[in-house]
């Protein structure tokens, strides 16, 4: 900063300190002290005009000189009296609402019936394979006997053919003979 510029002495209170900056305008304070808002605005800073307290930061401009405000005795006495036990907890940590019974699960579905349905499909069909190989066997049984009767009527037939023809044949002889 240049001689030339007329600097002002700035305050806020940081903490259990006063940080004080010599600066040519609120916005230079600012920026001294890194704040983004408007501090003055707000009523947090302000203009110092007392001779005791500018005269260091006018010895060193735009550097921020902490004071403490007071000794550690006065700062402890300065705290607001300490609150009764249960009021301290409840402001420290406020009642957890109770937790949510999580809701039962479902019950599993019963799977008896889906078993029960299938062994009775299985005994079905066993009992449907049972039948059909016993009417496989009585058709081939009866197949058989159909080729065995069918062989039989067969061979009675070729033989009674065989004895019509021989009949056949002396009944023509007879009656050739007969007329002569």
């Amino acid at each position: 900063m240049t001689r030339t510029q007329k600097l002002k002495v700035y305050r806020t209170p940081i903490g259990f300190h006063d940080a004080y900056v010599a600066a040519p305008s609120q916005k230079a304070a600012l920026a001294a002290w890194g704040s983004d808002h408007d501090l003055f605005a707000r009523g947090i800073a302000e203009l110092v005009e007392d001779p005791d307290l500018t005269r260091e930061p006018l010895a060193k401009p735009g550097e921020v000189i902490r004071r403490s405000r007071g000794t550690t005795a006065e700062q402890i006495a300065a705290l607001p009296p300490d609150r009764p036990k249960r009021a301290r907890e409840a402001a420290a940590e406020p009642p957890r609402p109770a937790p949510k019974a999580k809701p039962k699960p479902k019950p599993r579905p019963d799977r008896a019936p889906l078993d029960a349905a299938r062994a009775a499909l299985d005994d079905v069909a066993a009992r449907h394979r049972r039948e059909r190989d016993t009417l496989g066997e009585r058709e081939a049984a009866l197949a058989r006997e159909r080729r065995e009767t069918e062989k039989r009527q067969a061979a009675e037939v070729a033989a009674l053919r065989a004895e019509a023809e021989q009949a056949q044949t002396a009944y023509d002889a007879a009656m050739q003979a007969w007329r002569g």
